[in-house]
C-alpha cells in the first residue's frame, strides 16, 4: 500500500468513527474495516497498520485487535507471522466456495422478496450508475454500483442476519475482483444483465428473476475461475 493509498484508507475509517465510538463496539470496528475492504479502498495484500488504524477509528488497540480476529475468522484479512495483519489474497477454491454460498442466499432472496416493486427502483439505480461508471471508463465506479446491485437483492428478503451475512461475502468478492484484472472489463458484461434482473424485479417477476440470476451467478463463476487459473497449482 503505497502513503497516498494508506492516508485514503485511513480518511475513510476516520468517516466511520463516530459510529465505532459510540457503540465502543470491536464489531462496528470491524464493519468499519470490512466496508473499506468491500468499497475497494482496502486491496488484497494491503498490510494494516494497527496503531494509526485505532486512531483512526478513536479505539484502543484491544478492540481493534478483536475487530481484525474477526475479519480473519471471516476470511477477508489474513495475520502473517512476524509481518502483522493484512488483507487476504483469495484462491480459486475462495471463489468456488463464495459462488456456492452466492447461489443459495441471493436467488432465494429474490424468491422471499417482501417489497418487490420498490426493490426494483433500488436495484434500477444501481444499475443505472454502473452503466454510468461503464460510459465515463470508471472501473471502481461500475465495481461499487455492482457491489450495491448485489447487496440489494439481499435487502429485498427483508433479513437482518443475511444482509450481515452479504456484507461478508462482499468483501471477499471485492478481493476476488481485484485478482480479476480491470473492474471495467471484468463487470462490463454483467451491466445489461443486472439491468435484465432489475427490470424483471421491478415488474414482480420474482421466479423469473431468480432463474435468471442463478444463471448469472454460474456464468460470473467460470469468468472468474478462467482468470484464477494461471495463478492455481
Amino acid at each position: 500500500m503505497t502513503a497516498t493509498d494508506l492516508t485514503a484508507a485511513l480518511e475513510a475509517l476516520t468517516a466511520a468513527r463516530a459510529q465505532v465510538v459510540l457503540t465502543s463496539s470491536s464489531d462496528r470496528a470491524a464493519d468499519a474495516v470490512r466496508e473499506r475492504v468491500a468499497d475497494g479502498v482496502l486491496r488484497p495484500g494491503d498490510r494494516l497498520p494497527e496503531a494509526a488504524i485505532a486512531d483512526a477509528l478513536g479505539i484502543s488497540r484491544n478492540t481493534l485487535r478483536e475487530a481484525l480476529s474477526q475479519l480473519i475468522a471471516e476470511r477477508v484479512l489474513e495475520r502473517q507471522p512476524h509481518r502483522g495483519v493484512f488483507v487476504r489474497v483469495p484462491t480459486a477454491q475462495d471463489v468456488r466456495d463464495i459462488y456456492r454460498a452466492r447461489r443459495v442466499i441471493e436467488p432465494g432472496c429474490l424468491r422471499a422478496a417482501r417489497t418487490a416493486n420498490d426493490g426494483g427502483s433500488v436495484l434500477l439505480a444501481a444499475v443505472a450508475d454502473g452503466e454510468k461508471g461503464l460510459a465515463n471508463g470508471d472501473g471502481d465506479m461500475v465495481a461499487s454500483a455492482n457491489q450495491r446491485f448485489h447487496r440489494g437483492i439481499v435487502g429485498l428478503a427483508g433479513s437482518a442476519r443475511l444482509d450481515a451475512e452479504m456484507s461478508r461475502l462482499l468483501a471477499e468478492m471485492r478481493l476476488v475482483f481485484f485478482r480479476a484484472g480491470s473492474a471495467e472489463d471484468f463487470h462490463g458484461p454483467y451491466v445489461g444483465l443486472n439491468r435484465e434482473i432489475a427490470e424483471t424485479v421491478a415488474a414482480a417477476r420474482l421466479e423469473e428473476a431468480a432463474t435468471l440470476l442463478e444463471d448469472y451467478l454460474t456464468r460470473a463463476e467460470r469468468h472468474l475461475l478462467s482468470a484464477f487459473e494461471p495463478f492455481s497449482a
